[in-house]
C-alpha cells in the first residue's frame, strides 16, 4: 500500500478527479485502459470471473497496468464498494510524478508487489 498521507496529497493534485456511487462499475476486464486511479475516498473492489479477490483502500492505486501494459487491456473489473472519490491519472500524469516525486514509483511498485504477494499467498 502506498504512504495513504503522502498519495492522497499527491492526487488531489490531479486534474481529473471522478465520483462513483457504490455498486458502480470504473471500469470492466477485457477493455482498453487509458488511466490509473488514486483512490482518495472509499475502497473498489477488484473482480475477476465476478468474484472479489482484492479491494483497494484509500491512498492505494489501481489500474496502473493501462500504462506499463502492451495492450493496455484491463485485467479485472473495478466495482466502487463505497461511495468513491478516485483521482485519474493519464500516462502523462503519471510520467511527470514519477519525475518531480520519484519515491512515487516506489510506491506503485510496492503496492503492486504486495498485492501480488496477497494474491500468491491465496494460491496456497
Amino acid at each position: 500500500m502506498l504512504n495513504p498521507a503522502h498519495a492522497i496529497s499527491l492526487f488531489t493534485k490531479a486534474p481529473d478527479i471522478h465520483l462513483f456511487k457504490a455498486g458502480e462499475t470504473i471500469f470492466e476486464i477485457g477493455t482498453t485502459g487509458q488511466v490509473m486511479y488514486g483512490v482518495i475516498e472509499g475502497e473498489v473492489d477488484m473482480m475477476v470471473n465476478g468474484k472479489v479477490f482484492e479491494t483497494i483502500q484509500a491512498g492505494d492505486v489501481f489500474g496502473e497496468g493501462a500504462l506499463v501494459q502492451d495492450p493496455p487491456l484491463r485485467a479485472s473489473t473495478a466495482v466502487a464498494k463505497t461511495d468513491c472519490k478516485l483521482a485519474a491519472m493519464d500516462k502523462t500524469h503519471f510520467k511527470f510524478l514519477v519525475q518531480e516525486t520519484p519515491l512515487f514509483a516506489l510506491e506503485v511498485i510496492r503496492s503492486m508487489s504486495t498485492r501480488l504477494r496477497a494474491a500468491k499467498a491465496h494460491l496456497s
